[in-house]
């Protein structure tokens, strides 16, 4: 999520085109091109501070100096946990946020099926199919946005979905 991080940096460091590009492994016209709107417009942005990848130093640091470059932190491996059979618990706060996250699936993941999309998700194929055909009650106010970035699934779970839909290639 290069674009999304670039964001993040751009909102909220006082870094350089070129140190974010650097970084982002983008060109520093693109970075300027989402600083002034032009691309990426209504994309949700990463925190690479939260998420582990950057502490707050290094970012002051290269903020100092316009010609240091960014060095991303050592990933700890995290545990993973498997899931236990049985539904899966959404808070009470994000199933608004359910629609929007079908909506963002059906756009960029059609190859997906209702089914994994049901299981993923924690919704159901009626849901899937107003939303699809717009005939959802909210279909006007819905906003296309990433299940992962709504924290309704993990980027793993998500990767062994789109994965798995994809066709065979002969």
């Amino acid at each position: 999520m290069p674009k999304a991080t670039a964001i993040w940096l751009l909102d909220n460091t006082t870094l350089t085109f070129e140190q974010i590009g650097d970084y982002c492994h983008l060109h520093a016209l693109e970075i300027k091109a989402i600083a002034d709107g032009e691309i990426a417009a209504g994309m949700a942005p990463f925190d690479p501070v939260a998420h582990g990848q950057l502490n707050m130093e290094e970012i002051e640091r290269c903020a100092r100096d316009p010609d240091a470059r960014l060095v991303a932190q050592e990933l700890k491996a995290e545990l993973v946990q498997k899931r236990r059979g049985g539904g899966r618990y959404v808070p009470v706060s994000k199933r608004a946020d359910k629609p929007d996250a079908i909506s963002w699936m059906l756009k960029h993941h059609p190859e997906v099926s209702d089914a994994e999309l049901c299981r993923l998700l924690g919704t159901t194929s009626p849901t899937i199919n107003a939303i699809r055909n717009k005939t959802h009650w909210n279909s006007v106010n819905l906003k296309s946005r990433s299940p992962v970035s709504l924290g309704l699934c993990t980027q793993e779970e998500l990767n062994q979905v789109i994965e798995a839909a994809k066709p065979l290639v002969v």
